[in-house]
């Protein structure tokens, strides 16, 4: 069995957050840009980590690109990510499952 190191340290992640949309408000990003721009600039940062994971270099600036427009969406919403983090967290707490071949089979279909 392997050991997994799990990574938990996110004390400075809310301060970070309010600095983006402070930032994106700035910038009138927020209210200047519509949550489908966001959208289509979210494919396109997700388009940048799939090309960074398959060349095998790392994610970090993919990853913190598509959290940028992911913030940038919820505000948009009047939501956070904490908002939405909870909300996804709810909905799958509960889930029973495990990954087989790269795909989550839920408990019920095993």
């Amino acid at each position: 069995m392997t050991t997994n190191k799990i990574y938990v340290n996110n004390h400075h992640v809310p301060q970070l957050l309010s600095n983006i949309v402070y930032w994106a408000s700035d910038r009138n990003i927020i209210e200047g840009g519509s949550a489908k721009d966001q959208c289509l600039k979210l494919v396109q940062e997700v388009g940048e980590l799939s090309d960074s994971l398959c060349k095998g270099k790392s994610p970090i600036d993919d990853i913190g690109d598509c959290m940028v427009v992911l913030a940038i969406i919820a505000e948009q919403h009047n939501l956070t990510i904490s908002n939405c983090l909870e909300h996804a967290y709810n909905d799958i707490k509960d889930r029973k499952g495990r990954m087989i071949d790269g795909v989550f089979v839920k408990e019920a279909d095993l």
